[in-house]
């Protein structure tokens, strides 16, 4: 399996968004792990529906649930 170069910049900012959320930025976090996840599933072409679908839903939901977060000081 060889990472074409959108697939490793989909990697990058999922890698980003975890080190965001590590150190404390959770939502910035969130919404790179949501938009990293979400280009991922749009590029599996040779998955079936339910492959490319699902994941994609899940990451609509975590950008959803990341916009939805109380600011907490």
């Amino acid at each position: 399996m060889s990472l074409t170069p959108f697939s490793l910049a989909s990697y990058a900012v999922i890698g980003l968004g975890l080190v965001l959320g590590i150190f404390g930025v959770v939502r910035g976090g969130s919404v790179l792990i949501a938009a990293g996840c979400a280009a991922i599933a749009i590029s599996q072409r040779n998955e079936r529906m339910i492959g490319r679908f699902l994941p994609l839903t899940m990451a609509v939901a975590l950008f959803a649930l990341a916009i939805a977060l109380p600011r907490g000081r």
